[in-house]
């Protein structure tokens, strides 16, 4: 048994959700052509000056409640300077000692029971450019189409115990950011990214260890690898007793180990200072407020109010996670009170069209409805829906036009099955002596004579009759 306890903290970097950066009117879009979204501001030209977009506040504000955390009404900025070839003014705006967000909680699940995880602060900054290495042999390219682009930094104190319980807290956080609209949160494109501090000490001792710092970790399992390859080389180092150094690390995903990167700065190193371009964030009650009256059902609750009604933890995470498509359910559920149904077929079937999408939601629940009460069955459905999802034709309407609507009478069904029995009698004698899985294949037979507008329900009911199936 370990004689050592880990302790780790994280800092978590989520791009907000705005359509211009933190301090200029660029557009704040991803993948567009190199340095085309890029002003003098962004470029740290002499005599620019950065104006704050109100627009990331306002989200920085919402991602702190939704995390039950203090909205700090006076906020102050200030410049990190650091010399680096993507930071074109030589310094990072940012929130030091006086943050708009802090002293938050966050609950995770850690084994069989919760855990309350701290958050220490939610402070604003804008992001560096990017260093690309892999287009030349000879040079480092740079785009700085990301500098600029409004961050939040989120900070939870040294509260986790294994590298379990912090990618219990990544996917925790980043459904309650999506769900609140602050963060598209999507880890390839580099705007939901991770920085893991880790640091071993002797169970009983109250005094944290040397930490490491392990930067921009942007998958969950590349962060529970890097831990768990860290916790293993600290505690080699300190079993032999040596000291752990402090230092950031970066980890290699095709070899699952970290790597030193530098030895660490102390904020000393970055000569903070208030930034005199900008005057303090003053926020007033009123707009704090009116944005904690706006923001609607917690994510708790709307979650626990979606398992209610039936629905699978996976389909409601998946629900969830996009804005639009949870939109698009609780709409289409006012029009038919058929949960389950209804979000069955958003996900394996609606998500296909989301890119062009002209269908509303009303028309969709009449698709719903006319599945239930058994006009159409599920593939008439299916190639209703590829033709409605662009033009928003009322599935009716199109049932008719393309002879879809569901065979359902008993008497006609009877006939294509004793037609399949004729054109099958060694498959016929063969089910009759026992070999029930050719039910399957009678069943398909059939629907294939009633060129798939025979309802299948009946069909199999009938065949179970007709061959004596309980």
């Amino acid at each position: 048994m370990s004689d050592f306890e880990t302790v780790i903290g994280l800092e978590v970097h989520a791009q907000l959700k705005t359509m211009t950066k933190l301090f200029s009117t660029s557009n704040n879009e991803f993948g567009d052509n190199p340095n085309s979204n890029v002003s003098i501001v962004d470029l740290g030209l002499p005599g620019v000056l950065p104006v704050l977009n109100m627009e990331a506040v306002r989200l920085a504000i919402i991602a702190g409640l939704s995390t039950d955390c203090k909205i700090n009404k006076k906020s102050t900025f200030a410049r990190k300077h650091y010399f680096y070839p993507d930071l074109p003014k030589g310094y990072q705006i940012s929130q030091y000692d006086e943050p708009i967000a802090s002293s938050g909680i966050l609950n995770i699940k850690s084994g069989s029971s919760n855990k309350k995880i701290r958050i220490n602060r939610i402070h604003m900054e804008e992001d560096a450019g990017k260093l690309i290495h892999d287009l030349s042999d000879d040079l480092s390219l740079v785009d700085l189409n990301r500098a600029g682009v409004p961050l939040i930094e989120i900070v939870t104190e040294p509260d986790l115990s294994n590298p379990e319980e912090a990618v219990s807290y990544l996917k925790r956080l980043r459904k309650i950011l999506l769900f609140a609209g602050v963060s598209d949160c999507d880890m390839e494109k580099g705007n939901f990214r991770c920085d893991a501090n880790i640091s071993l000490r002797k169970k009983g001792d109250d005094e944290l260890g040397v930490k490491t710092e392990i930067k921009n970790v942007n998958s969950f399992r590349f962060v529970q690898k890097a831990l768990e390859y860290e916790i293993i080389r600290q505690k080699k180092i300190l079993e032999k007793g040596d000291e752990v150094l402090q230092e950031t690390r970066l980890f290699n995903s095709s070899t699952n180990k970290t790597y030193s990167m530098r030895s660490k700065e102390d904020a000393h190193d970055y000569r903070y200072f208030p930034d005199p371009d900008l005057q303090p964030l003053i926020l007033d009650e009123k707009f704090i407020e009116d944005i904690k009256t706006n923001l609607g059902t917690s994510y708790d609750k709307k979650y626990l109010s979606m398992i209610n009604m039936g629905l699978k933890d996976d389909d409601v995470d998946i629900l969830m996670s996009d804005l639009k498509l949870l939109e698009y359910f609780e709409k289409t559920i006012l029009c038919i009170n058929e949960p389950k149904m209804v979000c069955n077929w958003i996900i394996s079937e609606l998500i296909k069209y989301l890119d062009n999408l002209k269908l509303q939601p009303e028309i969709f629940a009449e698709l719903m409805k006319l599945i239930k009460d058994g006009s159409i069955n599920n593939n008439s459905a299916k190639s209703i829906l590829e033709k409605i999802s662009l033009s928003n034709q009322n599935p009716i309407e199109v049932v008719e036009l393309m002879n879809l609507k569901q065979e359902s009478s008993e008497d006609s069904l009877n006939e294509i099955i004793l037609k399949t029995i004729d054109d099958f009698p060694e498959e016929y004698k063969r089910i009759m002596d026992g070999e029930l899985k050719l039910l399957s294949f009678f069943m398909g037979q059939a629907m294939k004579l009633s060129k798939g507008k025979g309802n299948p329900k009946i069909i199999n009911k009938l065949l179970k009759e007709k061959f004596k199936i309980n």
